[in-house]
């Protein structure tokens, strides 16, 4: 992403996600779901989100099929709108090493099955990869709006325009979902598969180095802060980590489709891991912050009054019953992660063209400033 003082504020980056032909998709999928319907569909509006997430792709499209009654004469008409979930191709500089799409379609399901927290009805699965030519599944799209990533919501949309009243209940019932899933009873039964071998968050911190490796180190890239971060862990290490739950990984605002203020629907589950609570309920916290701060650096107001850290915390300990822990570590955790998939994603905008190589190479971090003061003790969250 360029550098702020590069951008005007609010402005929205161009991000290449992915270089498929929405029409050659098309096709597929209306030959895939024949295939799936017994009958040929009409396939229409197949387009990639206006706004989306910066990972996986997402391909929305309408589908129209007539489905005839078995035992009877007459015919039933069916239609909906649809998301097609895949992997990005190899050429488009993925933002993660590995896309495991059938184990995304199981996640989901198993989150369905587990708790009553609201996720997209699944439909199809192609674990095979099929006409696409990758694994994908296809699920219904949710009726709502989204607080925006790009440009951020701190600058304005409906979340910005709304009462401070309505943003607190917004902020009430996302946490609540937050609850709502760490509270999912033997998620090492039910979700046995991400349970890594020995101590939890020891094996997340590994993962993420691997991570860096995979996305920066192998190309020849050492970002001096993501180095720093990983060694301000280990000396800040949580003596007692606390329980291991389901992570949604991706914990935030940008990934719940709301009605009204409302959570309809909760998406992006490719981070999903097992480790401790305070690791969602860090990046829930600090993703709105970065935005903030950015909102800051351009001296706008953002939404100062949305996700504080205290308010945060306390609506979780309320929810839950636990109070969380060692926050300092795992927020700063929170920006070291989103340190790597921020320098990837500034890799990626480079290869595309749509950004510059930095001067500084601990620039390809964006929030480099606040990183900074995250591991010198002078960052300010509330």
């Amino acid at each position: 992403m360029t550098a702020p003082e590069d951008r005007a504020p609010g402005e929205k980056v161009k991000m290449t996600v992915s270089e498929r032909d929405p029409e050659t998709m098309a096709a597929a999928l209306g030959t895939w779901l024949a295939g799936h319907l017994g009958t040929e569909p009409q396939i229409s509006g197949v387009r990639m989100p206006e706004f989306g997430g910066l990972s996986s792709t997402s391909v929305l499209f309408e589908a129209r099929w007539t489905s005839k009654d078995q035992g009877l004469s007459g015919e039933t008409h069916c239609e909906g709108s649809f998301v097609a979930r895949m992997a990005p191709e190899a050429g488009a500089v993925p933002v993660f090493p590995t896309y495991d799409l059938p184990g995304q379609y199981d996640l989901i399901s198993a989150v369905a099955q587990h708790s009553s927290i609201p996720v997209p009805r699944l439909r199809w699965n192609e674990p095979g990869g099929g006409p696409l030519g990758t694994p994908f599944f296809v699920m219904d799209q949710v009726a709502g709006r989204v607080p925006l990533d790009n440009p951020p919501y701190v600058f304005g949309g409906w979340l910005y325009d709304s009462t401070p009243g309505q943003r607190a209940d917004l902020q009430r019932d996302s946490v609540a979902i937050l609850a709502q899933l760490h509270a999912i009873e033997n998620p090492a039964t039910a979700f046995g598969w991400l349970v890594p071998a020995g101590d939890a968050l020891r094996a997340h911190v590994e993962g993420q180095r691997r991570y860096y490796q995979w996305g920066l180190l192998d190309d020849g890239f050492t970002i001096p802060i993501i180095e720093r971060s990983f060694a301000w862990l280990e000396e800040h290490w949580p003596a007692d980590p606390g329980p291991d739950v389901l992570s949604w990984g991706d914990a935030r605002i940008g990934n719940i489709i709301y009605d009204e203020f409302t959570p309809a629907a909760v998406l992006d589950w490719e981070m999903a891991g097992f480790g401790p609570r305070e690791i969602d309920l860090s990046w829930f916290i600090f993703l709105h912050r970065f935005f903030q701060d950015i909102a800051e650096f351009f001296e706008h107001p953002g939404i100062p009054d949305f996700l504080k850290r205290s308010e945060v915390e306390a609506a979780y300990a309320e929810f839950s019953g636990y109070q969380p822990r060692d926050m300092d570590f795992y927020l700063t955790y929170a920006a070291l992660r989103h340190a790597i998939v921020m320098a990837r994603i500034k890799r990626r905008m480079i290869h595309f063209g749509e950004d510059q190589v930095p001067d500084e190479i601990d620039d390809y971090v964006l929030h480099r400033p606040s990183l900074e003061k995250m591991l010198d003790g002078t960052y300010r969250w509330d």
